[in-house]
Parts: structure tokens; C-alpha cells; sequence
């Protein structure tokens, strides 16, 4: 039943959002509750945001103590929290600088900006040639630089003329990065190591591997968009770490807070990031001192807390039992640690799985390629997870 906030929403706030009938009222570790105090197992964390659950203690304190005392200061400035964070994430990951800013898709604009940057300038690319090599099926963002190296018809639809530069291949194919790859203007390629609004698609073991010597050989950028599989959510802390490849360029967001504000940050080498020089790039948020409190924090809690660990055990709980669900209806699941997908026969109405869901107590949402994604907080344990399953059981036993 609508309630008067659903009915505000619906009649003030833009429509470019599909819902749930459903509003959302308090969050606690792995639940959601509504308006009338009902629980829900949350798996769509946000897609990919809460990965610490909600309301994770250690970061509401940290917050409160930082917005005490200073929520916002220009980069015009320094300010006693960037530092600090800088040099913990820079040494934690291997790379020399970071920049901050908002969204996952402000951190590719970013990678896009720099990309070129290093095409004119390192690579000697002749003017206004720079190609960037993207995936089919990525998700990139909505901004108009990341539609326009999307294949996804709705996202760049009616949004022309688009950014020229981008060429599309498909995802976990070697030789077609090897093709392109012999094209001296190609400067960059922006990969995600698991492929998730795509529908959960992980590339075969040794793809990043060889996209990363390839890159090397031919002085081409490798850019790994790990926004929803990094922190922790694919079992390890970064996708990348399961074949110990080491990206140019690294770009993270969402839980980089854990739900408690925004930020993304591009990582990468002295020689890369600095190619952007004052007047050139910025962002009026990115760097404050209040979200780099909390991320600092966030990213101890992932480490403190293990759950890069549970999300993989936990994991692959989840992927063995849902497997002896497959059918004829249930064509596949896909994954790694807490990042999943059951994709299913064109015939089944995913976003009807998904409210059959919401009904029996699971929030969940549809993803591209008739797929529904299941990405809890990496705070469950394999109690919880056995509980939330035997939902899923006998809601997909009826299709």
C-alpha cells in the first residue's frame, strides 16, 4: 500500500528509478526495515555500497566526531583528514597519489580525463586520435563520457551526440584485446574484473592476467573499474588480487564509505595522476574532511573485521547450495564472494522474482541479461545466509 511518502516521491521526485513498493525506514548490520517495522534481508546493499551492514557502528562514530568539529573544506586548503587518508590507501594498495572525488562515475570521468592526458603527453598520440578500448555490457556510469562507451541501449539512447574515442569488444576475449592493442592511438582500457550490472559475469582465470601484460607491451593504460567488486566484495579485497594483477590506474567507490557518505577515488602512479595540474580537474566535495574520516575508517573495518574472508566463504555457501536449484528455468549462477547472480531462462519474469522476494522477506533487484543479483553486506554469516536461502528455495521452486 502506498503511503503518503511513496505518494510525495511519485509525484515530485524525477521517475528515472524503477521501485519496489516498498519505503524503507531504518537499516541495521544485514536488514532493512520498512515503515511498518517489517525486516527484510538486504541483498542489494546499496548495489555494492554497505558492505560493512548497515549503520556499522565504529563509522556513525567516527562521523558524529567529525561532524562535530569539520564537515567541509576547500581544496583551496589543506585539511587534516586527506593526508592521513592518502597515504593509508596508497600504501595499503601500492600506488604513489590518489585523487578523491564523489561517485564511481565521476572516478571514471576522471580515468577518461587522465587516459588522454597520458595519450598527448607520454604516449605521443597525434592530436584528437586518443582511442580508449571499453567491454561490452560494462557499466560505467551514467555521466555522458561513460555512456558513451556503453552498448546498453537505454543508457545512451537519445543522449547524442555522444563522446567519440570509445571502441567496444567483448569481455573475456584475449585476442580481440591483442587486435586492438596494435593500434598506436588506443591509449587506455577500462575493464571491470567482474563484469556485475552485466548480470555477474566473471572472465575466465588468466584473462586479467594477459590483459595486463598486453597493456604493458603496448603502453596502454590498464584501468580497472573495481567501484562495486573492490572492498572486500569479491571475496578478496580487490577482484584484481585473485590473479595478482596490478592495474596503471584503479578506481574505487561505494563501500569506500560504507553507505555513510560519498566518495571515489582514482589511484595510480606519480607519473599518471599528476598529469592533472591545478585548473585542470576538481571537484568541490571530493577530498572532504568528513568523508575521509569515515573512509579511513571503513577500510580498517573491511581489513579489521575480515570480511573479505566471510565474503568468500560465505560465498561459496551460497553459490553450492543455489546450484541444485538449476533448471530448465534456472539457466545459471555466477560469481565470486558476495557479488552473485542467478541468471535465468528468457521466459521467467525476473522483476516478479524479485517482488516474490520483497513478500517473503529478501530485497533484491533484476539485472541486465534476464538476471537477478544477490550482493548482501559481507557482515553475514552462514547462519543468516542459510536462512535467507531457504526464501529464495521455495520462492523459485514455484517458477
Amino acid at each position: 500500500m502506498n503511503n503518503l511518502s511513496q505518494l510525495a516521491e511519485d509525484q515530485y521526485c524525477s521517475l528515472n528509478y524503477e521501485h519496489l513498493p516498498i519505503t524503507i525506514t531504518k537499516g541495521k548490520g544485514i536488514y532493512l526495515f520498512d515503515d511498518r517495522d517489517s525486516r527484510y534481508f538486504d541483498f542489494l546493499s546499496g548495489y555494492s555500497v554497505v558492505n560493512q551492514g548497515h549503520c556499522h557502528p565504529r563509522l556513525i562514530e567516527v562521523a558524529i566526531q567529525q561532524l562535530q568539529k569539520l564537515t567541509l573544506c576547500s581544496r583551496s586548503f589543506y585539511n587534516d583528514q586527506l593526508g592521513l587518508f592518502s597515504e593509508y590507501i596508497c600504501n595499503l594498495l601500492g600506488y604513489d597519489r590518489v585523487l578523491p572525488m564523489n561517485t564511481g562515475a565521476e572516478a571514471t570521468e576522471t580515468a577518461i580525463k587522465l587516459a588522454r592526458k597520458y595519450a598527448y603527453e607520454i604516449k605521443n598520440v597525434p592530436s584528437g586520435q586518443a582511442k580508449i578500448v571499453v567491454m561490452h555490457n560494462n557499466f560505467m556510469g551514467r555521466t555522458m563520457g561513460s555512456i558513451s562507451g556503453s552498448t546498453d541501449y537505454y543508457s545512451y539512447h537519445n543522449f547524442g551526440p555522444l563522446l567519440p574515442g570509445f571502441v567496444s569488444i567483448p569481455f573475456n576475449d584475449v585476442f580481440a584485446v591483442k587486435n586492438l592493442l596494435q593500434d598506436p592511438t588506443v591509449c587506455a582500457i577500462i575493464i571491470e574484473p567482474i563484469q556485475g550490472e552485466a548480470g555477474v559475469f566473471v572472465p575466465d582465470e588468466g584473462y586479467l592476467t594477459r590483459v595486463r601484460q598486453l597493456c604493458t607491451e603496448a603502453k596502454v593504460l590498464m584501468i580497472a573499474d573495481e567501484i562495486q567488486s573492490g572492498m572486500g566484495r569479491s571475496g578478496k579485497f580487490l577482484a584484481c588480487d585473485y590473479e595478482e594483477v596490478k592495474p596503471d590506474l584503479l578506481l574505487l567507490g561505494k563501500a569506500i564509505t560504507g553507505g555513510v557518505t560519498a566518495l571515489s577515488v582514482v589511484l595510480g602512479s606519480d607519473g599518471i595522476i599528476s598529469l592533472l595540474q591545478p585548473g585542470m580537474h576538481g571537484s568541490t566535495y571530493g577530498g572532504n574532511p568528513l568523508t575521509c574520516a569515515i573512509a579511513l575508517e571503513a577500510i580498517k573495518v573491511i581489513i579489521e573485521e575480515k570480511l573479505a574472508e566471510n565474503a568468500f566463504k560465505v560465498g561459496e555457501i551460497f553459490r553450492d547450495e543455489m546450484a541444485k536449484t538449476l533448471n530448465g528455468k534456472i539457466k545459471a549462477i555466477r560469481g565470486r564472494g558476495l557479488l552473485n547472480a542467478i541468471a535465468f531462462d528468457e521466459s521467467i519474469d525476473t522483476t516478479h522474482i524479485c517482488h516474490q522476494l520483497m513478500h517473503n522477506g529478501i530485497l533484491a533487484k533484476p539485472t541486465r541479461n534476464n538476471a537477478v543479483r544477490f550482493t548482501p553486506p559481507l557482515i553475514i554469516n552462514p547462519e543468516q545466509m542459510a536462512s535467507a536461502m531457504e526464501i529464495i528455495y521455495n520462492v523459485l521452486a514455484t517458477k
